[in-house]
């Protein structure tokens, strides 16, 4: 067997591929005689390549502006992510750096290419990454893409899309589609995405073979990767640098029984490392809290509202204080300040602003009437609103009746970034994606309100000192000593990650959840208004997939995708591992269930079974992946609520038939009893006796 380099040796010798034409501060290469460097045994010196090759390959780095990647010459960062787009950095956990050629950035119709320069402070590529390339008239069917219906074929020794974790040499398990939103071949990606998040700070070797076209001839390799592949010398630098890393990839694909010349083509990836993602959400929160100490953060209450909504005794809105992130206001448009970021620090972390140091949030709180008849003090939940809504969804009946059922005081505040607030930034952003970091960053932001909300709830000085918080006699009407969280839609993507940066919440309900936006997107009617507006300035369909995997190297830092990894275990600093449960509405035309799917298998989430009725959940083994949840259970759980509804199609594409189920779990009064018992007994009970979970439809 041949030998192959070590992890830390990968992350070295691939550095080789970096782009050499691209603008960096990272530090040279180091030579071969590194210590600790095990390199592959010596292959046979390359045969010269033929002219006619050699004319290809040129042609190929000739039509693209310098530093693309001559492997896939669609487009300049296909195949995408690849490590040719990273430097070497020593600064960096994972030793790299990714270095995007600014003229090779996807440009809108304006003729405006994206800016690199928030993206190329990344040390890696996102745990969530779409895995795309283009291969001319792929047959799907002929090429057995191994399906999202059936992940295990992805681990099947002649399995056709192959994902090789470098670190320690498993394979990934995955499913491989064809963009069904494309409506021209040459812009159609085929997308390869990981059954759950990829490892932070691992190298992956993604490897095709048997790869077929309409005509059903085998598909031709391009002729770069052919030069790797068969071992012809080139004597063009751009090709040759690569080279090393190239033979390494083969010998990671060897060890795993796929020999080279099988390949139509590969390359590698690094993830991003733990601290690349989180590392600015948690020097906020630490900085934040450090001011705070075991207080309540300040706070004003601007209305009193009696009886606004069923089961609803007293409304109390306000407002509180937050230290500010961001520049400016705080309001969108906002990225986060930076007191001395310059191109040489790309670490560099955000600094309170300095002139407008504090933002004031809104929250809101439904005190039910439960609360007040009730001899016991109401539990407190923070409430994460839906897309792009508000605070006051908490007035949604589905929350008063759980309040009411339950003696719940919910309060919420909005999620800064993705609130009403935010809708004409979001507007800007799909028109310009130059200008997406500003929505990242302020998510992060609106996580730290949520945190501080938290604080309000349940310290010394907060709501608990308010006189509408207790009794005429002094006791409380709410009890302070446990936080939990619930959220729907938005609130459960978001809440992943606000869970998993929490110091405050013991457990969480996450209802109709999901992650990676680069995944829920083209499965999400609620896209069909915003593709609208991004379409205009974005027209092409393969420029639009390609763009939703960029950001959502950015997106991790401010979604539940980024944090989902140490949520229930390998814990931040600071938090705790803690139990989560998922609600997924069968056929929701919102959030795709395989979201869900993907978050459960990455927060090691048992599922209940069986998942539907009758076959009705289309996977060859349902909850594939994922261990059946024995009842009364205290860890975390994923269950597939079914109201009937149609279910979701197979291909990326929104489910539109019939009736839409999004609403359909929280409105159940057997779902809030069992995520009640979940939140405030810490047990999780079969509540559907062993049968697969039904749940009343509302349309």
């Amino acid at each position: 067997m041949r030998r192959v380099i070590c992890a830390a040796a990968l992350v070295i010798g691939i550095a080789l591929a970096g782009c050499s034409s691209s603008t960096s501060t990272a530090d040279s290469v180091p030579p071969a005689t590194e210590p600790g460097l095990t390199l592959p045994d010596a292959a046979p010196e390359p045969a010269k390549a033929d002219a006619d090759t050699l004319a290809a390959v040129q042609s190929a780095l000739d039509g693209a502006p310098s530093g693309c990647d001559p492997l896939d010459t669609t487009r300049c960062l296909l195949p995408f992510p690849s490590n040719l787009f990273t430097v070497h950095d020593s600064d960096a956990n994972t030793l790299r750096r990714v270095a995007f050629p600014a003229d090779g950035m996807p440009k809108n119709s304006s003729g405006v290419g994206i800016d690199p320069a928030e993206w190329n402070r990344n040390d890696g590529f996102s745990p969530n990454t779409p895995i795309l390339v283009h291969l001319p008239h792929l047959d799907a069917a002929a090429s057995r893409l191994p399906s999202w219906t059936d992940i295990g074929s992805s681990l099947a020794p002649d399995a056709t899309v192959v994902l090789i974790d470098a670190d320690t040499q498993e394979r990934v398990p995955l499913w491989a589609e064809l963009d069904a939103h494309a409506t021209r071949d040459a812009d159609r990606l085929l997308t390869i995405r990981p059954a759950a998040a990829l490892p932070e700070g691992h190298t992956f070797v993604v490897a095709l073979r048997g790869m077929v076209d309409t005509s059903g001839k085998p598909i031709e390799p391009s002729p770069a990767f052919r030069v790797y592949r068969d071992s012809l010398a080139t004597g063009i630098d751009a090709i040759e640098q690569r080279r090393t890393a190239m033979e390494n990839d083969f010998a990671i694909l060897a060890d795993a029984g796929i020999e080279p010349h099988d390949l139509q083509l590969a390359w590698d990836f690094t993830v991003a490392s733990e601290r690349n993602i989180s590392e600015r959400m948690l020097h906020i929160r630490d900085i934040a809290l450090g001011q705070l100490g075991d207080a309540a953060p300040a706070y004003r209450v601007t209305s009193l509202t009696l009886g606004p909504q069923r089961g609803v005794f007293l409304q109390i809105a306000g407002t509180f204080d937050v230290p500010n992130f961001l520049t400016g206001d705080g309001s969108p448009g906002h990225g986060f300040n930076y007191a001395a970021f310059t191109s040489t620090n790309p670490d560099e972390l955000p600094t309170q602003n300095a002139t407008n140091p504090i933002i004031q949030a809104p929250f809101v709180c439904n005190m039910p009437v439960a609360d007040v008849i009730s001899p016991e003090p109401a539990h407190l939940v923070i409430y994460g609103h839906g897309l792009l809504g508000d605070e006051f969804e908490i007035n949604a009946g589905n929350v008063t009746d759980m309040g009411n059922e339950h003696n719940v005081v919910h309060c919420a505040t909005k999620w800064a970034g993705l609130s009403e607030d935010d809708v004409p930034n979001a507007a800007k952003t799909l028109t310009e994606m130059s200008n997406f970091p500003t929505v990242a960053d302020r998510l992060q932001q609106g996580v730290l309100n949520q945190i501080f909300l938290g604080r309000l709830m349940t310290r010394p000085g907060g709501l608990i000192d308010h006189p509408r918080f207790r009794r005429a006699d002094g006791r409380p009407l709410i009890d302070i000593t446990h936080l939990d969280y619930d959220g729907n839609s938005q609130g459960g993507i978001m809440g992943l990650m606000l869970a998993a940066v929490s110091p405050d919440i013991e457990r969480a309900v996450l209802g109709v959840p999901g992650m990676n936006y680069s995944l829920l997107l083209p499965r999400s009617v609620d896209f069909d208004r915003y593709e609208a507006v991004m379409k205009p300035s974005y027209p092409n369909d393969l420029d639009r997939t390609l763009i939703f995997g960029f950001v959502q190297m950015l997106w991790d830092r401010g979604e539940g995708g980024g944090y989902a990894q140490h949520l229930t275990k390998n814990p931040y600093p600071g938090t705790e591992a803690k139990p989560v449960l998922l609600d997924v509405a069968y056929g929701d035309h919102q959030v795709s269930p395989l979201a869900a799917m993907v978050a459960a298998r990455t927060i090691g989430a048992t599922i209940h079974r069986p998942v539907a009725a009758n076959g009705r959940w289309p996977e060859t083994e349902a909850g594939w992946g994922l261990e059946s949840t024995t009842y009364p259970s205290r860890g975390s759980a994923i269950i597939m609520w079914d109201s009937g509804m149609s279910p979701i199609p197979l291909e990326n594409r929104p489910p539109r038939a019939g009736d839409d189920s999004h609403e359909d779990p929280r409105s159940d009064a057997n779902v809030r009893d069992q995520k009640a018992k979940f939140l405030f007994l810490n047990r999780l009970d079969d509540a559907c006796n062993g049968a697969p979970c039904k749940a009343g439809h509302h349309p």
